[in-house]
């Protein structure tokens, strides 16, 4: 028995798939939701429009950028920059401070202050105004420590995009995204880790064709058969959950390809690298399940989270996704809103693309 035992221990530590998922996978999980499993807001980047301009107002503003919460992204100067603010996609939140704001704190004890908030993510949105709402009432109690009925500063909160703050405006885009991300990768990194295994792979290889010809015999089939589950998610997310369709059908389904491309694309260079069906399925979910639940900001502010992440967040295809499909679904918006993530996608699919003709050439050689 202790032969056995000891022959055991050598097996597992001289195998280094079995080292990897013993340790490297929960040390990786427990990182993960560590550090993105947050709640709280920081950094978060705002924009605020002063009609004032005298001392109460600079001292909120002060008070409001002071804090570890805001960021002033754009000091706007009239109202009509309001909508190519939000256009941008780049705040979270416009302050409006209306006219006259010390002069009606001073002699009517009211003064108005408008939130108006990007509430295509619900959760963040309702915790950005729980958080300025906040700063409000330290504000007032500043300026009047004697406690009063009725709040000196009336918060008037408008939720645009999303007033009802319905939870299926977060949800949608990020589940059609790790849908359509783990689909499509999972599906050629399997198809060619088959091959593989039946050892067709070698008759491939020593063929006359190719090896992109290969490449795009393998990703085609699954190119059209992703591209009519997208279509059929897109159906159900508007008639089974009532996701607005906003922005141009034709530029969703454009770049609903263009991912779907890119996805596959991934799914056959991990699968130059696999020798089997199981070690795919296995690189395929650890690789891009989680990352795509926790990286992509569809769930958890990608700001909270610590700076090595948020780069990582970068490296992310689904993040990307999930900024185009809001700008097109919920906002409404055109290529001219979308055009760097497109571009970053794009990019992403050259980039695998030539991996996974490099790996075949030097499988060739």
């Amino acid at each position: 028995m202790r032969i056995f035992i000891i022959k055991e221990f050598l097996q597992i530590f001289r195998d280094k798939r079995s080292l990897i998922i013993l340790f490297g996978i929960p040390i990786v999980q427990v990182l993960l939701f560590g550090f993105a499993l947050k709640n709280e807001i920081q950094d978060i980047p705002i924009a605020i429009l002063d009609k004032s301009k005298d001392v109460y107002s600079q001292q909120l503003i002060n008070k409001i950028i002071s804090s570890d919460y805001f960021v002033l992204e754009e000091d706007l100067q009239e109202e009509k920059a309001i909508e190519e603010a939000f256009r941008k996609g780049k705040i979270k939140q416009l302050i409006i401070i209306e006219n006259d704001f010390s002069e009606k704190l001073e002699k009517k004890n009211r003064a108005v202050v408008q939130l108006i908030l990007d509430a295509s993510n619900p959760n963040t949105a309702s915790m950005i105004n729980s958080y300025t709402s906040a700063i409000l009432r330290d504000f007032e109690h500043e300026i009047n420590p004697i406690p009063t009925r009725v709040p000196m500063v009336i918060p008037e909160t408008q939720m645009r995009y999303n007033p009802e703050l319905r939870s299926v405006f977060m949800f949608v885009p990020g589940v059609i995204t790790i849908i359509l991300m783990l689909v499509s990768a999972m599906m050629t990194s399997i198809s060619i880790a088959r091959e593989k295994e039946l050892g067709t792979m070698e008759v491939l290889l020593v063929s006359p064709v190719k090896p992109i010809q290969i490449i795009v015999g393998k990703v085609l089939p699954y190119v059209l058969l992703s591209f009519s589950s997208a279509v059929i998610i897109l159906i159900m997310a508007y008639t089974a959950f009532q996701m607005p369709m906003v922005g141009n059908l034709v530029l969703l389904l454009a770049e609903s390809l263009l991912f779907i491309v890119m996805a596959l694309a991934l799914g056959i260079f991990i699968s130059t690298v696999a020798n089997s069906q199981q070690t795919a399925m296995l690189l395929s979910m650890f690789a891009l399940l989680l990352p795509s639940i926790l990286l992509t900001g569809f769930i958890f502010p990608i700001k909270n989270m610590p700076e090595i992440l948020q780069y990582v967040s970068q490296l992310m295809p689904p993040k990307w996704f999930v900024i185009i499909i809001k700008n097109i679904m919920i906002k409404g918006n055109g290529i001219e809103s979308i055009w760097k993530e497109t571009l970053i996608i794009l990019g992403f699919t050259v980039f695998f693309i030539g991996l996974s003709v490099k790996k075949f050439k030097t499988r060739l050689e």
